[in-house]
């Protein structure tokens, strides 16, 4: 079962949700605020973070994007309410979903997985079979893409994509010229669209732009048709 790191403030809610999570078989170490959580990470090797936003001192915000700088690690924020404005920043920060509390524990449990699921590796976290001989490697201006090794790169260089930003770019490129929806990226990228969320597709579009794209103002590889949604291309 995957490991969970809580980061949480709010004794009660940290209680309820490691009780949650433990009953469901996940191993779970808790910590009360940011500092603490990012002191357990290294150490206990979480598979993914349940981030409350209002921390003391370190605030969520600030944790998720310190994650993000050194670790691609799928973080789900945690947050006291549907607030739009935190929902968005912590999105920005780079936050692959987010839950508003209080939240039943089939209801964390089926976020944990679907975002788990979105870019699971096998046990021995090779990329998966293929079909017989190496995939090549597809190339689009100066970004490569390799979706075996489950590598992006950009002028030769290397990018950190953080998990639903590679797979967001996997699944547009996948068909270069085709229009998805905001509805359809959620359904196939987030495996959710109980809430219609188009901010967590908005989001993420504007996260991968940062990385791949010379002039995110006016991208070139993630493109947005107004009114339908998004494409990859044409170049």
């Amino acid at each position: 079962m995957p490991r969970v790191l809580l980061i949480e403030d709010d004794a009660a809610v940290r209680d309820g949700v490691t009780l949650a999570l433990r009953r469901r078989g996940h191993e779970v170490a808790a910590a009360a605020s940011g500092e603490e959580g990012l002191e357990t990470l290294p150490a206990f090797r979480p598979d993914i973070v349940l981030l409350d936003l209002m921390l003391p001192g370190k605030d969520g915000f600030e944790v998720c994007r310190l994650i993000r700088a050194e670790r691609q690690l799928p973080i789900i924020m945690l947050t006291a309410r549907g607030d739009d404005l935190d929902v968005v920043l912590g999105l920005e920060a780079g936050a692959d979903d987010y839950i508003v509390k209080p939240a039943r524990g089939e209801v964390l449990e089926a976020r944990i997985r679907a975002v788990l699921r979105r870019t699971a590796l096998p046990a021995d976290g090779a990329p998966a079979a293929a079909e017989p001989g190496p995939a090549p490697v597809e190339t689009y201006g100066e970004l490569a893409i390799d979706r075996a090794g489950l590598v992006v790169a950009k002028g030769g260089q290397d990018l950190a994509l953080a998990p639903s930003e590679m797979k967001l770019l996997l699944f547009l490129s996948a068909t270069p010229g085709q229009v998805f929806s905001r509805q359809q990226l959620l359904e196939h990228v987030w495996e959710h669209s109980y809430h219609g969320d188009a901010r967590l597709v908005d989001a993420c579009v504007m996260r991968l732009r940062t990385k791949i794209e010379d002039t995110p103002r006016s991208p070139r590889y993630v493109q947005t048709v107004r009114g339908f949604g998004y494409r990859f291309g044409p170049l």
